[in-house]
């Protein structure tokens, strides 16, 4: 069973870095494609980055790029967010997820994590 495990989150102020990590508890990480994804109070959730399982593929919000970088572990049993320049805006509940990448269907996403705080202040 595929269960992404969120860690990394906390309390930053704008400009800071953070760095969020995403592990699978059944170590079955390296088949599947992985996402970011967040989730401000009030707001639905919204794609932040994702990766297919070889790592040549990558994708990005816009209000993300050229800050946030989306990674896996040399084994591919992780995935990381690297996430650069944060903005209040920023804040939410960021969620990992594993799935599936295709030219033709794009991602799309089978598992989710419990998600991880990220708060940054003014």
């Amino acid at each position: 069973q595929v269960q992404p495990v969120e860690s990394g989150g906390g309390l930053v102020q704008a400009g800071d870095s953070l760095k969020l990590s995403c592990a699978d508890s059944g170590g079955a990480f390296s088949s599947y494609a992985m996402g970011w994804f967040r989730q401000a109070p009030g707001k639905d959730r919204e794609f932040v980055a994702a990766i297919n399982w070889t790592g040549s593929n990558t994708k990005y919000a816009d209000s993300v790029k050229g800050r946030f970088t989306i990674s896996r572990g040399d084994a591919k049993n992780s995935a990381y967010l690297q996430m650069n320049s944060l903005k209040p805006e920023d804040t939410a509940v960021y969620y990992c997820a594993a799935g599936y990448y295709s030219e033709s269907r794009g991602y799309e996403y089978a598992y989710w994590g419990q998600g991880t705080q990220v708060t940054v202040s003014s």
